[in-house]
């Protein structure tokens, strides 16, 4: 069976564009699995329900490797996990050389995934700190400028007090 994983990361974000690719690759819409969730981690629904079904045999597509996740250890221990323990395939549609199909019965093939699999793992974990880095910076900022975060205050009601001390005694 094929199955394809999409993922991005907020609800705003689009994935058509992931979409498309999957379904230009073969897959049926029934076996595509999705998030709406960050790619710190796999603490995901659908990339549980997803690994709950994929076995032997199966081949797994992903339009890139940032959107199986941006955990460098993560990513290299699911990747095991599906490829060395449950012994299904993946492939990376933007990456060809992450064609497991392609190399699985080479040494020489295996050796160069696990090679680009870990440069590439590490990129976008780094990616990911790069990203929280420049939001922490324009948080800075903004607070330098003034810019107040979170919901308007409200004025406590006039008779707080009085159920405050109620509530103590």
């Amino acid at each position: 069976m094929t199955y394809g994983y999409i993922r991005v990361s907020s609800a705003d974000q689009n994935e058509a564009r992931q979409v498309d690719a999957l379904l230009e690759a073969g897959i049926m819409n029934e076996n595509i699995f999705f998030d709406k969730q960050s790619g710190k981690d796999f603490n995901r629904p659908g990339w549980r329900r997803l690994k709950r079904k994929i076995k032997r045999g199966d081949l797994l597509i992903v339009q890139s490797l940032d959107r199986l996740g941006r955990n460098y250890t993560e990513i290299t221990e699911e990747w095991r996990e599906i490829v060395k323990i449950k012994g299904a395939d993946i492939r990376i549609l933007n990456m060809p050389v992450l064609d497991t199909t392609n190399n699985n019965n080479g040494l020489i093939g295996r050796f160069v995934v696990d090679i680009v699999l870990q440069i590439l793992s590490f990129v976008a974990e780094n990616e990911r700190k790069n990203i929280l880095e420049r939001q922490r910076q324009g948080i800075n900022a903004a607070k330098l400028r003034g810019v107040v975060f979170g919901r308007p205050r409200k004025p406590l009601p006039s008779s707080f007090s009085d159920y405050a001390k109620k509530a103590l005694l």
